[in-house]
């Protein structure tokens, strides 16, 4: 695809058709990408075999599926805005990590007239390389996921969730790996959209950043079930395919990149997700990264949820 002027129309889907939005994820999975020949993998491969600690390993592959990610799209999009999670230096990046092509199931989608006249500079790209960082030191990775989000004016709209190991307990035949996206104004695609039993008030929340605010916030929605997993697409995911009603983190300690997909894609489908406030989050190129008055997020009853977090909780947690 040629670099694209800046009152082009529909960039939003142009956006979302791009292939380094989808099938980055063999950066860091060591599986074979038959279109180039295993390379990154081996890179990979090779970095984990110098490593001094889990940390390195999880360092080199953010670094790693960022390069892939940021270096692909602004080939594509130069004038993009692009916010990574790791803070890396402007370098030459190697051809293997380019990717190239278009998500064929994308081209065939009917995107609203709204986003028509967007302007390529007028969109805010936030990449979280590897959520679930500390899961996937641990060996847990079906909580791992790549999160690319898309923000016009301020309001996450568009997001892509890709699970890179997917089905990896699966066996043999099965397809290793899936990409969830969504825009709002069309939907959410790439997964079966199913909801908690009615009545019951299952919440998700941290495996590994839990404190007693967390757990008294938990206490006062009088759940049924508590589930304790990585990530934050992680626990969307959760919410979207009927494993949990609610998601609540009452705690700093998600970033803009980290929720910007989770958003637009639970929004796409009818849900919500802001702080545990009730505030809705901002994504604009200059806001602080830092979501420091939590999460509070569900797919139906939001308002049930948003109406039990304590007064304590809001009072710990500033905006």
């Amino acid at each position: 695809m040629a670099a694209s002027s800046s009152t082009s129309v529909t960039q939003l889907p142009r956006l979302l058709n791009d292939r380094s939005v989808h099938s980055h994820s063999d950066r860091f999975l060591a599986v074979q990408d038959s279109g180039k020949a295993g390379c990154p993998a081996l890179t990979l491969l090779a970095i984990s075999v110098l490593q001094t600690g889990a940390n390195d390993l999880q360092t080199a592959a953010d670094r790693l599926v960022q390069q892939s990610i940021c270096a692909s799209l602004a080939r594509t999009f130069p004038r993009l805005t692009i916010i990574g999670e790791e803070d890396l230096p402007s370098e030459d990046v190697s051809e293997e990590l380019i990717e190239t092509g278009a998500s064929e199931e994308i081209l065939k989608t009917t995107f609203p007239s709204q986003y028509n006249n967007i302007k390529e500079e007028e969109l805010v790209v936030w990449v979280d390389p590897l959520d679930g960082t500390k899961e996937y030191t641990e060996g847990l990775l079906d909580h791992v996921t790549v999160l690319i989000g898309i923000a016009y004016e301020g309001k996450a709209i568009a997001g892509v969730i890709n699970q890179p190991y997917y089905n990896y307990q699966a066996g043999g035949n099965a397809v290793l790996g899936r990409t969830i996206w969504g825009v709002l104004g069309i939907g959410a695609f790439g997964f079966k959209l199913k909801e908690v039993p009615e009545g019951q008030h299952i919440i998700t929340t941290t495996r590994s950043h839990s404190s007693k605010l967390v757990n008294d916030c938990i206490a006062a929605m009088n759940p049924d079930k508590v589930v304790r997993v990585g990530g934050a697409g992680n626990k969307i995911i959760q919410l979207i395919e009927g494993q949990a009603s609610a998601y609540v983190f009452a705690s700093p300690g998600c970033k803009k990149w980290d929720t910007c997909a989770p958003e637009a894609i639970l929004h796409a489908v009818g849900g919500k997700l802001t702080d545990m406030h009730g505030n809705t989050f901002d994504y604009h190129k200059d806001v602080k990264h830092m979501n420091s008055a939590g999460v509070l997020a569900a797919l139906r009853n939001y308002n049930y949820y948003a109406s039990r977090v304590p007064e304590s909780v809001k009072q710990a947690l500033v905006p």
